[in-house]
């Protein structure tokens, strides 16, 4: 068995595309390892024991509540949109001010310090230039790497890499390669801040600065639109110098644009759900109790803690510390948004119901939230969440539903750039 995409006949957001994850990772669904009730861990070290969906609400919900501002709330990078909202609406009630995302990287240097829009996938398949710092789209994004490899093949598009490592698509593409030293390849954001920081960064990288010059000539000789995108790796102030100077590449007959090579399947989405959040160490550290939607990349700061309620589809190194465990649906079983690298915003429709007795994750939080005394998600509906998203986050102002069902016609986020 595999799955095909949606879309694959007619001119929609990926065309025919899956990448191999996408076509055969599916039957984590049907696992017979999903978590089928809510389990509860009565005493610490004992062991989880199946329970009842009201049994487990009130449990989570009394030790939540009694634990007043010392509550911290985590959301994974992997739930949709409206499970995301939801959680951090629940911090905000809790009025804990203690919400975080669990992703290997923030993203939040990158949009705190947007200087030109963010590029969608036909933009890298058209453009005239593309500029990879650092990354590995093959292994991260494989669907970019695809539009890259076109984009040079079909469309004569010029491929410049600044990494530690000479990945497949160099030789794949023939592209113009800058090896600089490990871990150094985010000093190429200097350059494109301030000329003068050309000396500094090509000692920094190990370069020469003629190879610098030669990148800049080619970027200033482009005419078309040229596409920077940049890899999870590079450090968070890296990542903002790009953000923020990658505009001054642009000139007559020049158009920049940005693509970040993020992580996972919503780490945008969760980060424009997130706001104004902290760093996931200070929430857990600051926390006597957590509410957790998804796992964590490390467990063990959960060590010590005094509750921890856990909403996931199978056991984890999460859960191991978990005093409930409440059972969560999959993407195939709700409904909802996800929002990928290049801003569109996609939805995600239920195909199945939710198997054994899960819920969706979103539903999890709000049938908590309201056993202690405080709602958000007062409809009970996916589609409801979506419209108070698109209240409180800008640059999903008035968008609803209907807005994305056209796939030949994607929806991006709008956001806000910095002069």
């Amino acid at each position: 068995h595999r799955i095909v995409a949606r879309d694959r006949y007619v001119n929609g957001l990926n065309g025919e595309f899956l990448d191999v994850k996408a076509r055969f990772a599916h039957e984590f669904i049907d696992s017979a390892d999903r978590i089928k009730t809510p389990l509860v861990r009565y005493s610490k070290g004992g062991k989880l024991i199946p329970t009842t969906w009201d049994e487990a609400v009130k449990f989570a919900a009394d030790r939540l509540k009694a634990a007043g501002k010392s509550v911290g709330v985590v959301a994974s990078p992997r739930l949709t949109n409206e499970s995301v909202f939801s959680l951090k609406k629940f911090a905000d009630a809790a009025g804990a001010d203690n919400f975080a995302v669990s992703d290997a990287h923030d993203l939040s240097p990158v949009f705190d310090n947007l200087s030109i829009p963010l590029c969608t996938h036909r933009d890298i398949r058209y453009a005239a230039t593309i500029v990879l710092i650092g990354g590995e789209p093959e292994e991260e994004q494989s669907f970019t790497a695809k539009q890259i490899r076109q984009a040079v093949r079909n469309g004569g598009a010029k491929f410049i890499c600044i990494n530690d490592t000479p990945i497949n698509l160099v030789r794949q593409t023939g592209g113009l390669f800058v090896h600089a030293n490990p871990g150094t390849a985010g000093a190429f954001a200097l350059c494109m801040a301030d000329p003068e920081s050309d000396g500094f960064a090509a000692e920094k990288m190990g370069i020469q600065a003629a190879e610098i010059d030669a990148v800049r000539n080619a970027i200033y000789e482009t005419q078309g639109n040229i596409v920077v995108m940049f890899g999870s790796e590079l450090s968070a102030n890296a990542q903002a110098i790009l953000a923020a100077s990658a505009a001054k590449l642009g000139g007559d007959g020049r158009r920049v644009l940005l693509h970040p090579l993020a992580r996972y399947n919503n780490s945008v989405g969760a980060n424009d759900m997130a706001g104004t959040s902290k760093p996931l160490d200070d929430v857990i550290k600051g926390a006597k109790a957590l509410l957790i939607g998804g796992s964590l990349q490390d467990a063990s700061a959960l060590a010590g803690k005094d509750f921890v309620a856990v909403q996931e589809l199978f056991l984890t190194e999460t859960t191991e510390h978990a005093d409930v465990v409440f059972p969560a649906a999959s993407f195939a079983e709700v409904d909802g948004t996800f929002t990928n690298n290049a801003g569109n915003v996609q939805r995600v429709r239920k195909a199945i119901e939710p198997l054994h007795q899960s819920k969706p994750d979103w539903m999890i939080t709000a049938l908590i939230a309201r056993e202690m005394g405080s709602e958000v998600a007062p409809e009970l509906s996916a589609s409801a969440i979506f419209r108070s998203i698109a209240d409180a986050v800008p640059a999903y102002e008035g968008l609803r539903y209907p807005a994305l069902k056209d796939e030949s016609n994607p929806v991006q986020a709008r956001y806000a750039l910095v002069e």
